[in-house]
Order: structure tokens, then sequence, then C-alpha cells
């Protein structure tokens, strides 16, 4: 005959939940963003924007934020839903201004370059000596790709950028036109993240969001960086309903916004809801260099020390990409302008002044 298990101690005492309060909100965002095909409802702004505040802010705990992250990559976030992220980071992340003058706000991946030789250190470098405010922003290597990242560039040919103040990056974009925000020492919220991304192996939205986000405050063009048709679609509305008025994104180089050589160059102009597409045909133009290989570091730096003296392997795909933000900041009336006026300022080794100069900061 069976025994039943005699109840000892009174009522047996359920399990509770140990989140907290952030927790238990965050874990109803994961369910609008990880439900399945015909449940989940996606975020709205606000959401948006809340979620990525629990995550800056660490109330999210990682199993939390590695969920979040994965689920919202694999349905692919609507551009609303960077849009309200965006907030967050222009809430918690680093702020810069210029004085009266319209930056040049550029946005490349943060995970850097494996197969090309970088042009942006040099394209801000000649841009800022020509009269023109570069700002940029980005990390240390990084998952997923682990590449060459700007402030290594930089660091190669003399210019440091990490382990300094926001407010030194503001005085030297104040009296050179030229900064670089280094995100784990401008914004250290965003840098924590970096574990989990590396946990889940696969770009999550944050990397979108460091393709549409500047640090700098005021008037500005941003040009962002793409890979994929439908990517640079959601980049316009993201950051037209985050109140971007003027807009240039770039199929660039490993979705950088350096622009080819060795085939047009995809790039689009958004003016207050208009959107302008604009090829340029290096060919068209007389450039006819291929696209460089990268290497090491120690052979860019020599390839990026002569290229500002116009010569080099270098020094073609320069000349092409400085003629084409020249033009796109009204700095020249034409492209052909451009690209006689950025072969000027090498000439004129205009870049390498102002490298020799912030080196020896």
């Amino acid at each position: 005959m069976s025994q039943s298990l005699p109840i000892t101690g009174g009522l047996v005492q359920r399990p509770t939940s140990q989140l907290s309060g952030a927790q238990e909100r965050f874990r109803l965002l994961i369910a609008k963003v990880g439900s399945g095909e015909h449940t989940s409802t996606g975020l709205d702004r606000d959401e948006a924007c809340e979620a990525m505040d629990l995550m800056l802010s660490g109330e999210a705990s990682d199993a939390q934020m590695g969920a979040f992250l994965i689920a919202h990559r694999i349905r692919r976030p609507a551009p609303i839903e960077l849009t309200g992220m965006l907030d967050s980071y222009r809430r918690h992340g680093p702020k810069l201004k210029t004085q009266g003058q319209k930056a040049l706000c550029f946005c490349v991946p943060y995970d850097g370059r494996s197969r090309t030789a970088p042009l942006a250190p040099l394209v801000a470098l000649v841009l800022a000596s020509s009269g023109l405010p570069v700002v940029l922003h980005g990390g240390k290597p990084m998952p997923v790709k682990y590449g060459i990242t700007l402030a290594e560039l930089f660091g190669s040919i003399g210019i440091g950028w990490s382990g300094h103040s926001l407010e030194t990056i503001q005085e030297r974009l104040d009296g050179f036109g030229l900064a670089l925000t280094h995100q784990p020492d401008h914004f250290p919220a965003a840098e924590t993240l970096l574990p989990i991304r590396d946990a889940i192996g696969k770009r999550p939205p944050v990397a979108s969001l460091e393709l549409l986000w500047t640090p700098h405050q005021g008037e500005h063009l941003l040009i962002s960086g793409f890979v994929h048709p439908p990517t640079e679609k959601r980049a316009w509305e993201a950051l037209s309903a985050f109140g971007e008025t003027d807009v240039l994104t770039i199929k660039g180089l490993e979705g950088s916004t350096d622009l080819p050589t060795t085939r047009a160059g995809i790039t689009a102009r958004v003016q207050n809801g208009e959107v302008e597409r604009i090829l340029m045909h290096p060919r068209d133009h007389g450039i006819e260099a291929d696209e460089v290989a990268w290497v090491c570091l120690e052979t860019w730096r020599d390839q990026a020390l002569a290229a500002l003296a116009g010569e080099g392997p270098l020094a073609e795909g320069l000349a092409w990409n400085l003629a084409a933000y020249l033009w796109q900041a009204g700095a020249c009336s034409s492209l052909p302008a451009a690209l006689e006026q950025s072969r000027a300022l090498l000439q004129a080794r205009s870049g390498e002044r102002l490298r020799q100069q912030m080196a020896d900061l």
C-alpha cells in the first residue's frame, strides 16, 4: 500500500523572483522583442530608450542584456527603436561643440578594418587643416572583428586620443578643428557592454548606433557608413526621427566612410527628409588607383605619412575622398573643383603640418 509523504513545517514556501524592479521591467521589454513572429510587437521610441538606459546603467543583468541584444538582432530593430536608443546615447554619451561652424561628423564601425588600408584619419586631418571642423568617435579593438581602430591609426602617426579628459578633447577641437572621443575614456557606460557583445558573437543593434550617433552637439553634416541597402534606409528613417537634418550615407569600404577607387561611390544626401542619390565615378575624374590592402600598422604608418605629402599608394584614394567631402561640405562648387582643391592641399602638405602640430602635444 502506497504511503503519502508527510508535509512538515506547515505550508511549502514557493520560490519567488529574485529580480530587481528594473530587471522585472527589462524582462517585459525582452518579451516585446523576443516573442515569436506573430506575437512580437517591438518597442516604441520611449521603450527603446528605456531599454538602452537600463543597459547603460548596468541595472539589467548580463543574461538579460545578452538575450535582448541577440533577439533584437534576429528580428532587426525598427527605425523608431534605433531612434529611441539614440535618445539614450545622447543623454548618457559625451558631448562636444564647435563655435559657429558646421562640423563634419564621421561615423565608422568601432570594430575596425582588416582588409583594406583606412583613409579616414588622413581625410580628417586634411579637412581640419582646410578649416572644416571634424568630429570622430571610436574605441579600442572590439568584437566581432577586432580590426584596426581609428585611435590606433592616429596613434601610429603621433596623435594620441586615449587617456585624455573630455575637456582636453574639446580644447583640441577648439584649437585644431579635430576631435575623436574614445569610448573607454569618454563613454564608459557603453564600454561595459563589450563582454556581452563578445559573448553573443554577432554585431548587436548597438553596433548600428555607432554608425548613427555623434558626440557633436549643434549644426553638422553627419556622415554614416553602411554595407547593405536595407541598413541605409533604416538609417535615413531613424536619423530623421531623431532630428538629424543633414545626413550623408556612404557605401564605403568595410562599412566605413572611405569611398572606393575601383567602383562607383554609392552615396545619398538626406536634407530635411529629402533623399538625393549621388553616384561618384572615380574613373570619370581620372582616379584609377586600386584599393590598398591592409598589411600591418607599421606599413600603414609609412603609407599614411607619404599620402599626406601627396605620394605613395594611398595618395589617389586620399585625394578622391577629400574631393568628395570638400564638395559635399560646400567648400567647393563641384566635384572636379574639389578634386583640384584636394590635390592642392596635399601638395601644400596642409594635413601634414596639422599632424606635426598635434603630434607635439
